[in-house]
């Protein structure tokens, strides 16, 4: 029989559904909205889209559930959870150290994460301004920034990347409102937004979809993403690209969700838990697709323009589409609360951590971490200006790289795939198989299958992100 779970936290999810909310509201985030378009637009669309969905049914449930039974488990800080398991599992607690992987790689993306919804901030106010235009010239309902080119359109990205100050007092006012949820608590604050929210954010994304779908391109959308292609299927380039999203898009190996775990109660069944929040996961992502590529191919826009997708092409094709300027605003709003979902969570991780470390009260933990991230930040704020040609690391895979693309690259192909493929090892191979199986919720058939994808498929897939990351 597995020793007993460790001592309860002081804090916790009010309810089921407030844990599923929050959860759900982590992994849900840029990654579905800007990245998993653009990933889909530039690897084929059906084939990418089809891979994606079997890699997180095989890999990404298998380890989000690994993770959130560690916290629920050890009812700590990542790091503390992770200890507490190995301990009871007559393992060493040096395995704590996949969750201090994690934890680095959470609170590094927080850094530049910041500035990026800072960009989402700055849509937000291009197309609340032109709705106001809109409204006061009577035309509401023609396209968004009517009488601009769209050269003009597509330049207020680069516009913003030339202002640093404008850049940084962005990225401070995203990291502000961060820092100010945590420092309320997990019921008061990430708990709250969540409820709140995340309805919010299904709600606006289901409402824009069903425009897009009935003012845009929606035959050549939906051939686009759901066309089976089976030599696209077989390419190797487009089945590693969706593994990564499928990783990437659960925030696996981030300690997010071990920390988010520790919240939970005993009577929360962790395997229906995890398989909403995955599905709740890959539904926005795919949802976000059909959200978007409609109105792009309607514009006679490129679909396969990487990460400029949302934040060129996007606003550029609103000028052709009834009330664009309207849409538009609601849309950024949409990536905006799912933004802040995310980036609460990374912030979590580190700062239940430092609390339990150094005795800190959780706001001056919140207040001090979210200063040290914005400090970061500042350099990748400034990478795309008056940093955009310093690399500091000109070398491996670093090479020719400014500080925001190393943060990325470090987090993304380093940090975050090492600490997944840890928590495989160590679930499937070295925690007491007794204490897993009373944590994770399943039975029968499915606990063999998910034994075996843990120890087995997740530990070859997850390393395979990390060994063709490091030498692509």
């Amino acid at each position: 029989m597995a020793a007993a779970a460790g001592k309860q936290t002081t804090e916790g999810w009010s309810s089921r559904w407030g844990f599923i909310l929050a959860a759900t509201g982590s992994a849900v985030g840029l990654g579905n909205l800007w990245r998993f378009p653009s990933e889909a637009g530039t690897n084929g669309g059906g084939a990418f889209v089809i891979f994606y969905i079997f890699c997180v049914v095989l890999i990404g449930l298998p380890v989000l559930l690994s993770e959130t039974l560690i916290g629920r488990h050890g009812k700590a800080d990542a790091i503390e959870s992770t200890k507490t398991v190995a301990r009871d599992s007559g393992a060493s607690t040096a395995w704590s150290a996949l969750a201090g992987i994690g934890m680095l790689g959470a609170f590094l993306i927080l850094t530049f994460y910041s500035v990026i919804a800072g960009w989402v901030i700055y849509y937000i106010g291009l197309f609340a301004g032109d709705v106001a235009t809109s409204i006061g010239n009577g035309a509401l309902l023609g396209g968004a920034f009517q009488g601009e080119s769209l050269e003009q359109v597509q330049g207020y990205l680069p516009a913003l990347f030339a202002d640093n100050g404008l850049m940084i007092g962005l990225h401070a006012l995203f990291m502000a409102v961060t820092v100010f949820v945590i420092a309320r608590g997990v019921g008061g604050g990430i708990e709250k937004i969540a409820v709140y929210l995340m309805p919010t954010f299904f709600i606006l994304l289901i409402g824009i979809t069903l425009y897009s779908l009935a003012t845009g391109a929606a035959g050549e959308a939906f051939a686009f993403l759901f066309a089976f292609d089976p030599s696209r299927l077989l390419h190797g380039n487009v089945m590693l690209s969706a593994l990564g999203q499928a990783f990437f898009s659960l925030s696996l190996g981030s300690a997010m969700m071990i920390t988010y775990g520790a919240y939970a109660d005993r009577k929360t069944n962790l395997a229906s838990t995890s398989a909403i929040i995955a599905a709740a996961d890959t539904s926005v992502a795919i949802i976000a697709g059909l959200a978007i590529f409609p109105i792009v191919f309607a514009a006679g826009l490129a679909s396969d323009s990487g990460p400029t997708l949302m934040f060129q092409v996007l606003p550029a094709s609103f000028q052709t589409m009834p009330a664009g300027s309207f849409i538009g605003l609601l849309f950024f709003v949409m990536v905006l609360f799912a933004a802040l979902t995310s980036s609460v969570a990374l912030l979590e991780a580190p700062t239940a951590w430092v609390m339990k470390r150094l005795g800190l009260p959780r706001a001056v933990t919140a207040i001090g971490l979210g200063i040290l991230a914005f400090a970061i930040g500042i350099l990748s704020a400034m990478s795309f200006n008056s940093l955009e040609n310093w690399h500091p690391l000109n070398f491996s895979i670093f090479e020719g790289q400014n500080f925001f693309s190393i943060v990325d690259i470090f987090t993304g192909k380093i940090l975050l795939p090492l600490s997944a493929f840890l928590v495989s090892v160590f679930v499937g191979w070295i925690a007491d198989k007794r204490l897993t199986d009373d944590e994770n919720g399943i039975s029968g058939g499915l606990h063999l299958t998910w034994r075996f994808l843990i120890a087995w498929l997740c530990p070859i897939a997850v390393g395979a992100i990390l060994v063709f990351g490091l030498i692509s």
